[in-house]
């Protein structure tokens, strides 16, 4: 093919990131008129209330480029009592991700994570052409003792998502520390805490924001509890001169004016944010359970979804075709780098019992 030397070969060889199935795709492939999602980790009461409202008063401005983010930055460094010039916006966390990836990392440089980590920051790490090295997990949770052993001279970036995804887990407040002394001060170290909300009641868990050492960077996203997955809106906290680099790379007007005002709107929702938590954790609950009793082993969870490891890689795969048949549609995980695995997202408790019920049938007629 004529494009093939304009291709790098760490481009050649990505596969790109694959979203769950759309509803409107799964309708029209099995005729179903009804179809759950539950494989996106989106919450299912939508987005706030006040998000919404906010958007509309921005309508009659939409004619004017965006501020590039400015207001939302001025509430969050009050809200968490940093200087504005501590705090980013961007298109998502992973919006945020990537520029990070294009600031900071030259081609002769490693970025260091778990195996099995969140797909869209092996996509982003494996398109920039860095070395990429990993540990393996220990009981479904990040080794942070064996990513502090593996970091080398080469290692520039750290990547830890907690809770992480797709295995729901989290590491503690000990567990970081010990981790972060033996940790050299120019490696930087990426903080995904686009599951922070759920997790942060765990009284072991280690909110970042009380962590503001020079090298960590706090990644965060309105995509999950604040359900405003669709108009793309993240935030990052980080030392005032990271953040002056960061925004020399990143798009002028980023994000969009809808996408502020949304964000802006869903912070002051604080009754939509309860009410949202404590679905969930009445959901995680319900799954948790009703999975083990059909004898499937669930990994514990601090977020909005559980993992399920089934016997294989085929049992896995039947297993997401027959629920999706059903008109159910959750996420397989052989893409993360886990065949055998399965995610499921919490639902409102009518969802969650659908989907219950029809995995239950499912497992009994292969039994059977």
């Amino acid at each position: 093919m004529r494009f093939v030397r304009l291709v790098p070969p760490y481009i050649e060889s990505l596969q790109p990131y694959k979203a769950g199935k759309p509803i409107e795709e799964v309708k029209r492939e099995f005729g179903l008129s009804r179809v759950v999602k539950l494989a996106s980790n989106e919450n299912p009461l939508g987005p706030s209330p006040k998000a919404l409202e906010e958007m509309k008063n921005v309508f009659p401005a939409l004619h004017y480029y965006p501020n590039a983010g400015y207001d939302l930055r001025v509430i969050l460094s009050k809200l968490y009592n940093v200087k504005v010039e501590n705090v980013i916006t961007g298109s998502g966390s992973e919006g945020i991700m990537l520029n990070i990836m294009r600031t900071f990392l030259s081609i002769d440089d490693v970025v260091l994570t778990t195996e099995a980590a969140f797909i869209g920051f092996q996509v982003l790490a494996h398109a920039q052409g860095v070395g990429y090295e990993t540990v393996p997990y220990k009981e479904w949770r990040y080794d942070l003792d064996a990513l502090a052993d593996k970091c080398s001279s080469r290692t520039k970036l750290i990547y830890l998502a907690n809770p992480n995804n797709p295995t729901g887990t989290h590491f503690t407040r000990r567990e970081f520390d010990r981790f972060y002394n033996r940790i050299p001060p120019h490696v930087l170290i990426v903080f995904d805490e686009a599951y922070f909300e759920y997790a942060i009641h765990d009284s072991d868990y280690p909110d970042s924001m009380k962590y503001r050492y020079d090298n960590v960077i706090t990644l965060r996203t309105f995509s999950k509890i604040y359900g405003l997955a669709g108009v793309r809106i993240g935030y990052g906290f980080a030392h005032e001169d990271l953040i002056a680099h960061l925004m020399k790379v990143k798009l002028p007007f980023e994000p969009s004016t809808l996408a502020q005002a949304a964000a802006i709107g869903a912070l002051n929702d604080k009754e939509f944010l309860s009410r949202s938590l404590n679905l969930n954790t009445r959901a995680i609950v319900f799954l948790t359970g009703a999975l083990r009793e059909m004898n499937l082993e669930v990994v514990p969870s601090s977020a909005n979804f559980v993992m399920v490891v089934l016997k294989s890689e085929q049992e896995a795969d039947f297993v997401f075709r027959e629920l999706l048949k059903r008109g159910i549609i959750i996420r397989p995980l052989k893409s993360f780098g886990l065949p055998q695995c399965i995610r499921i997202s919490s639902g409102t408790m009518e969802e969650n019992e659908f989907l219950a019920e029809n995995l239950r049938n499912i497992l009994i007629n292969v039994a059977v």
